[in-house]
């Protein structure tokens, strides 16, 4: 099966835009056994649409358009595509309706210009829009020699998009293109081991199963690495779950969750189900800690608190590290980021304190701490943990990192209970 997206807008070309239609709607449609053939991203000039739009009705079976549906001038892809196919634009008053209402829901006028999106190409199905006034548009799209494709039109804004294609466009896709085997795919979240490590201690023994037709592939981001199991076949659902058996009993608890499960959605549920509690002093992560946890529905039941500590006089005022420690042995030091575990934990009455402290560069480092120099510190009633990391990234990548890491050290301490 030939599927390609197409999705328009000069400002993705201008990088003004960042294309997240790129990633979701390939992923929504691989998680349901559809793999994209080719996808591409152009400008919104008539030249460009109508050729990208002539290229895949040449070979494809799907082909998905976002963009270009709204009211103003440079909302061109409806006018072209129906140009194209020779399909006259019709006044549609359902949907002149829904404008109308979308406003006036809102104690606001509609502007005349609005109506254009009423226009519907002769024979095409309208896709109501329940978060915008763009409808999306579905029509058969005659090939010659070739069986229809299947076009749609979706908005381009992703509130609109995202609904509308999970809602309405998934169910066309299930009954116009039903799958002829059975597909599994199945990821597994790594965290604490670089790409070529996590391959090196698996791919061996998993080859017998990737020989005989299991995809085993990795994808590496700041902080984790991503195992993806894909079967098709009778025997897809074996074939995953033994490799997932073999992958979590060499990895061990350097997997901390699976598909869209983020580091901080575990550490919130450990949390919740042993009914600990953690406070935070951060230092070189301003915060970033504080603010991955407090992303997570719930957080509020395990996170007491938390202290952006920056400078040396905040970590003695507010945490209580000594004066004498910060003049040993400096702010980025085992024995600080140990008081700072300790002092937020008991300021708070938290289960554990979790500190960080460090330099993130590009400046201020020296021989014996580099820029990248971290110290990470876990504090319990009953013991403190410290652990030095070397980030050498840009800053932002720096905070995420070092947040991953020190989220990283209490989602093993939860587990294993204090």
């Amino acid at each position: 099966m030939n599927i390609q997206i197409i999705n328009t807008g000069s400002e993705l070309m201008l990088g003004r835009v960042l294309n997240t239609h790129q990633q979701w709607l390939c992923r929504q449609l691989a998680d349901r056994g559809y793999q994209v053939t080719r996808q591409v991203a152009i400008d919104d000039t008539g030249v460009a649409i109508q050729q990208a739009v002539r290229e895949a009705l040449a070979v494809a079976d799907l082909m998905i358009v976002t963009g270009g549906l709204g009211p103003t001038s440079d909302d061109r892809t409806r006018d072209l595509i129906a140009q194209l196919l020779g399909r006259p634009l019709l006044e549609d008053p359902a949907v002149v309706a829904h404008i109308d209402g979308f406003f006036s829901g809102r104690q606001r006028p509609m502007p005349a210009s609005t109506r254009v999106q009423a226009l519907v190409p002769e024979g095409a199905m309208v896709l109501a829009n329940a978060h915008g006034t763009a409808p999306g548009l579905v029509m058969d799209a005659t090939r010659a020699g070739r069986a229809a494709s299947l076009l749609i039109m979706l908005p381009g804004p992703p509130r609109e998009l995202r609904p509308m294609f999970a809602d309405q466009v998934v169910p066309l896709i299930l009954k116009r293109f039903p799958l002829e085997t059975t597909f599994v795919c199945r990821t597994l979240k790594t965290t604490g081991l670089g790409e070529s490590m996590v391959e090196e201690k698996i791919a061996p023994r998993l080859q017998a199963l990737t020989e005989a037709g299991l995809d085993l592939g990795y994808c590496a981001r700041n902080g984790e690495v991503d195992v993806r199991f894909v079967a098709r076949g009778h025997a897809a659902g074996a074939s995953v779950a033994e490799a997932e058996r073999i992958t979590r009993g060499l990895l061990g608890d350097a997997i901390f969750g699976s598909e869209d499960e983020r580091l901080e959605d575990v550490v919130v549920g450990l949390l919740r189900e042993r009914r600990e509690t953690v406070a935070l002093a951060e230092s070189c992560t301003g915060g970033f800690i504080a603010n991955r946890l407090t992303n997570v529905p719930g957080a509020s039941a395990v996170l007491l608190g938390g202290l952006v500590t920056y400078s040396n006089e905040a970590k003695e005022k507010l945490i209580g590290v000594q004066a004498a420690t910060l003049a040993a042995h400096g702010a980025v030091s085992e024995a600080t980021v140990r008081e700072m575990a300790e002092g937020v934990r008991r300021l708070l009455g938290a289960t554990y304190g979790v500190a960080v402290t460090g330099i993130a560069g590009p400046g201020g480092g020296t021989l014996e701490k580099p820029a990248g120099t971290v110290w990470i510190g876990v504090a319990t009633a009953t013991r403190t943990i410290s652990l030095r990391q070397f980030n050498a990234y840009d800053r932002e990548t720096f905070k995420y990192v070092t947040s991953q890491q020190a989220l990283d050290i209490l989602r093993r301490g939860a587990g294993r209970g204090t």
